[in-house]
């Protein structure tokens, strides 16, 4: 991908390393502006339209977020009862009259390939936020830009690591996104721990094979996580489910906490979790003991989401190198900037 300027972020294939470089520069020039430390204005007067269509906290509120610290303003709607796609309207017919009302659209449906069918109706940039089981290409990113910035500060590097991924394998879109990423690196290994009925789809898989690297296969976690630099904890993705009941057979199988890190990590192992995480007693994926652990990047994580966010607007509507030549002081107090 060689241009960003009006072009649609629909999928992590249409990204190579030079493109991916680019959002973590851009992304990385957004740090003050998150730590309001000061403002940009350099959106002021564009409107993103944030359709969610499935329901989601930190994605859409981080995409609404992002764009108001870029200086524009946000039109949301949030459920599939609340639109017009309720009363029969095509995702086509959508999109041709919501994009006449927005700059760009930020979109999260519960069907796979939706976001790019709506996209084809589109006359604005789309983003795709999450479409059914399919892809999160931002989220990607930000796990990728963590991933980076994590191993970064242990002295390591993406090329070389050991990277276990742990859960719903099967409907976790976000480890489908982040393996197609990571596939474009060298000499990755991957421990994939799941339940043999929630595996990782077999294209993920032959992408990974044929990119050369290192895979296991296991439904254990122990005696399997002591190699891995990057532990991806994932929750069971209860709303992929055709029941409740089929869900709750694989809640709570792999868990993790203080004794069992310690017992089977190395010391310096990150953790990460896409969130939201599961913290229901009969779930508990990842324990509240380890809130405070130097290692868990889950936090961490989330507040790089904005940055990539920022970055994508920034990128798609052409405003990447304009951001210091509209910035201006905060004037309120801010807890952030005094970090």
């Amino acid at each position: 991908m060689n241009q960003f300027q009006g072009s649609h972020i629909l999928s992590v294939n249409q990204l190579d390393l030079d493109a991916i470089q680019t959002i973590f520069t851009v992304a990385q020039k957004m740090t003050p502006y998150a730590l309001r430390e000061k403002r940009t204005k350099v959106l002021d007067g564009a409107i993103l339209g944030n359709l969610f269509f499935e329901p989601s906290t930190r994605t859409r509120v981080s995409f609404g977020c992002a764009f108001n610290l870029l200086g524009g303003r946000v039109a949301e709607t949030v459920g599939m009862a609340s639109s017009s796609l309720s009363k029969g309207e095509s995702l086509y017919d959508t999109a041709r009259v919501l994009s006449s009302y927005s700059d760009v659209i930020a979109m999260r449906h519960p069907e796979s390939y939706s976001v790019r069918e709506f996209a084809e109706g589109s006359r604005v940039p789309v983003i795709n936020g999450g479409d059914g089981a399919n892809e999160h290409p931002t989220q990607a990113l930000l796990d990728l830009f963590t991933i980076q910035k994590e191993l970064h500060s242990k002295g390591l590097g993406i090329d070389g690591m050991h990277i276990a991924m742990v859960g719903d394998l099967k409907y976790g879109r976000t480890v489908h996104s982040l393996s197609r990423l990571l596939c474009m690196y060298k000499n990755i290994s991957f421990t994939l721990i799941s339940p043999a009925e929630l595996a990782m789809p077999d294209y993920v898989i032959a992408d990974i094979e044929n990119a050369g690297h290192k895979i296991t296969i296991t439904d254990q976690l122990e005696g399997n996580l002591d190699q891995a630099d990057i532990l991806y904890l994932t929750r069971i993705q209860e709303e992929r489910f055709p029941s409740q009941e089929e869900a709750d057979k694989y809640r709570g199988k792999f868990r993790l906490n203080s004794a069992i890190y310690t017992k089977n990590c190395k010391s310096n192992t990150v953790i990460m979790h896409p969130l939201p995480r599961d913290s229901r007693l009969q779930a508990n994926e990842l324990d509240n003991d380890l809130n405070n652990h130097p290692n868990l990047a889950i936090f961490r994580q989330a507040d790089n989401g904005l940055l990539i966010r920022m970055a994508l607007f920034a990128l798609t509507l052409g405003v990447d190198n304009q951001l210091e030549k509209y910035e201006c002081p905060v004037n309120w107090y801010s807890r952030k900037a005094d970090r």
